[in-house]
C-alpha cells in the first residue's frame, strides 16, 4: 500500500515522503495513529500545503536557536555543592540543576536540551552541550564548586 508519511519515522522515511508499505502495516499501525495517509492525489495536495508551512515554521524555530547559540557561547555556570575531602560530591549535578543554574541567568533551556551523558559527580569545570534544534548545539562551562557551610 501507498502511503505519505506525516511524522518522519525512523528507518521508513521523512515527514511527506510516498512509501510503500505492507497493507497490515499500513492499515493497523499507520494509519490510526495518524502517522500516514493514504497516497490519493487528493492527500498529495494536502500533504504539500502541509509540508511547505512546516518548513517554514523549521526554519524559523532553526535561526532562533542559532541566535539563542550565540547568545549562550560564552556563558559561564556556577553550581555550588557539598562535597567530601577528594572532592566527590554529596549526591550528583544533573541536567535539571544545569537548567535552573541557566534559569537564574535569564536562558529558559528545556533540561531534556542538554545533553548530560550522566550526572556530574566531581567538583571541577565541565563542558556540556544543549541541543537547542536538531541541527544547532551550542556548549557551556558548568563550575561545579564546594557549597560554603
Amino acid at each position: 500500500m501507498e502511503v505519505i508519511l506525516r511524522e518522519e519515522i525512523e528507518k521508513l522515511g521523512n515527514r511527506g515522503d510516498i512509501v510503500n508499505v505492507a497493507d497490515g502495516y499500513a492499515r493497523n499501525y499507520l494509519l490510526p495513529k495518524k502517522l500516514a495517509v493514504p497516497a490519493t492525489e487528493a492527500n498529495k495536495k494536502i500533504i504539500e500545503q502541509e509540508r511547505q508551512a512546516y518548513l517554514r515554521r523549521e526554519a524559523k524555530l532553526a535561526s532562533e536557536a542559532e541566535e539563542l547559540a550565540r547568545m549562550l557561547a560564552g556563558v559561564t555556570v556556577t553550581i555550588a555543592q557539598k562535597a567530601g575531602e577528594m572532592d566527590q560530591l554529596f549526591g550528583s549535578v544533573t541536567a535539571k540543576d544545569i537548567a535552573e543554574a541557566l534559569e537564574k541567568q535569564n536562558f529558559q533551556i528545556d533540561r531534556r536540551k542538554i545533553l548530560l551523558e550522566e550526572p556530574i559527580k566531581q567538583l571541577g569545570e565541565y563542558k556540556v552541550a544543549l541541543r537547542l534544534h536538531r541541527t544547532v548545539t551550542a556548549e557551556i562551562q558548568v563550575n561545579v564548586v564546594r557549597a560554603e557551610e
